[in-house]
């Protein structure tokens, strides 16, 4: 398994909550390990997932779509709280 890593991060309170960059990379790493799959790259955005313009998004969805990869996040409110923004995505 092909996987492309997106990690979002908001601000200083992640880190206390556990929802750090650092954090991000572990879950992701683990489930690269479980899956035996290898992490083609690494995107990391700095902002709120209330926005809906994220450049480096948009840049992991085209890298995971040309080489066939799967786009991982650690958690789904990572991603987006946003109901519609998520089901546009597909």
């Amino acid at each position: 398994m092909r996987i492309v890593a997106y990690h979002l991060v908001s601000t200083a309170k992640h880190g206390a909550s556990g929802l750090g960059l650092e954090a991000q990379k572990s879950a992701i790493a683990a489930y690269a390990a479980e899956k035996n799959g290898k992490i083609l790259e690494y995107s990391t955005e700095v902002g709120s997932c209330k926005r809906n313009d994220r450049p480096q998004l948009a840049k992991a969805m085209y890298h995971a779509r040309v080489t066939g990869a799967v786009l991982v996040i650690a958690k789904l409110d990572r991603l987006s709280r946003n109901a519609a923004f998520l089901l546009n995505l597909q």
